[in-house]
């Protein structure tokens, strides 16, 4: 067995490469590692999206919490950052949310955070690994020793009331259609908005167990860019599975990126004197229109690499506010601890309202370079060895030296999923597919 965590989390195939077992070694050294210096029966909170193996893994996870001594708390189908949100209000000493995010139903994953609403540091997840790798002792407490598991389900109120406390004012006047991907927000995104004065036009909300990100949510916007216009709203939001993350679409059914999210944020909280030291958080996939809106606006742009938890560690790292990235996942460090598809759904929304102007005339503030992203099929094991072989070297930097002057390559593993992705930016977005493919090809043949 190889490396556990990527960049978010534990993930793969449910019940094939995360399996009901692994989950319990899971629950079992998260337990130790996350509450060792508790000097109480450490109390874990566990939350789940709506996918039909959620089920299964939370109970292999909460069994391997007790059988360490420790208690943990279901608290049902919930976004994540609720599970972030909870886990600091109400003083637990760890957080797990059991969910693979925008990925297909199949697929399940596993994040952990720590008291503080925090995701792990790399340090921390290696000592949860190096416990589960090398089978390493753990206690085996018996009788009244014995952890329990418990149920909460009304945990999440906590989160629904919070959200609206975020922004000043209310939403009252804005027409809003919401994508929530059949996910976790499908039960709780309708009512803040609502209570918030926001008319809302809700979609893709009733899951099944096998419908999450089905053609729906933020990797297809098809049904949220259609429904704007039908309804002639103000904006889209299209939630992923967990609402972690969010993408918008404009009154005339125009994406909104992350990216633009970002900007148009940036600029509100610069105008307000709430940017500390003018400058925001993105990565190194962020598109080069950011950097270029950032100069624009007196704006410092620092990159991290990818993963919202790599965002974080810079935005604390330089007491920054606002960081995120192009897919969506955008962190306001004063209200959240991770990204928050819902806390910036309102942020964007207390923005349009604000301004009173449409949400397209916002997003002019950033024009967007043209930019191809393409997913190399590569097993796991192998998403590494591209550094290594001398045929994908040599193609790589053939690519870059065509693209130097006007462009830049970016080649990054998944951390999520068994693919190499292949990003480029230039000027002729025909030129960019066809050297993306023809990259991405050379890693499958070479790699796959």
């Amino acid at each position: 067995m190889g490396k556990l965590f990527g960049t978010d989390g534990v993930r793969g195939i449910a019940n094939k490469e995360l399996t009901a077992d692994l989950a319990f070694k899971l629950g079992q050294a998260g337990a130790m590692v996350l509450t060792k210096h508790a000097q109480h029966k450490p109390k874990i909170i566990i939350g789940k999206d709506t996918r039909a193996s959620s089920s299964m893994l939370e109970c292999a996870m909460a069994s391997g919490i007790a059988s360490v001594g420790g208690e943990a708390i279901l608290v049902g189908v919930v976004p994540t950052p609720a599970v972030a949100y909870i886990v600091r209000e109400l003083q637990y000493d760890a957080g797990v949310v059991i969910s693979a995010s925008h990925n297909p139903v199949e697929f399940n994953g596993i994040k952990f955070f720590n008291k503080d609403g925090f995701k792990l540091s790399d340090a921390i997840e290696e000592e949860i690994e190096d416990i589960i790798l090398n089978n390493k002792e753990l206690p085996a407490p018996t009788g009244a020793q014995i952890g329990h598991v418990t149920q909460d389900l009304d945990a999440v109120r906590h989160y629904i009331k919070y959200i609206p406390t975020t922004i000043q004012g209310d939403l009252l006047g804005l027409k809003m259609v919401i994508d929530c991907a059949n996910g976790a927000n499908s039960y709780i995104a309708e009512q803040v908005l609502r209570d918030m004065g926001v008319q809302v036009i809700s979609i893709n909300d009733i899951p099944d167990g096998t419908n999450i990100n089905k053609d729906c949510g933020s990797t297809h916007l098809g049904d949220l860019k259609k429904a704007v216009l039908e309804n002639k709203a103000d904006l889209g939001i299209a939630f992923d599975g967990d609402a972690d993350r969010c993408l918008a679409v404009d009154e005339n059914g125009e994406l909104v990126s992350g990216d633009k999210i970002l900007a148009i944020c940036g600029k509100f909280l610069k105008d307000a004197g709430k940017l500390p030291n003018n400058t925001i958080v993105a990565t190194i996939m962020s598109n080069l229109g950011l950097s270029k809106a950032c100069e624009n606006l007196g704006i410092n742009l620092v990159q991290a690499k990818v993963g919202d938890r790599y965002v974080l560690e810079e935005m604390q790292k330089g007491g920054y506010v606002l960081g995120g990235e192009e897919s969506g996942h955008i962190i306001f460090l004063k209200w959240g601890t991770t990204g928050d598809g819902l806390l910036t759904a309102v942020h964007l929304a207390g923005v349009l309202k604000k301004s009173g102007k449409k949400l397209s005339h916002l997003a002019k503030v950033m024009q967007t370079y043209p930019q191809i992203i393409v997913n190399a099929k590569v097993p796991n094991d192998k998403k590494h060895d591209y550094e290594d072989n001398a045929d994908v070297k040599e193609a790589i930097e053939r690519v870059r030296a065509k693209f130097n002057e006007y462009g830049r390559v970016v080649i990054r593993p998944s951390g999520t999923e068994p693919v190499i992705r292949v990003m480029i930016e230039g000027q002729d977005i025909e030129e960019l597919t066809r050297e993306a493919n023809g990259l991405a090809n050379v890693f499958e043949m070479k790699l796959g």
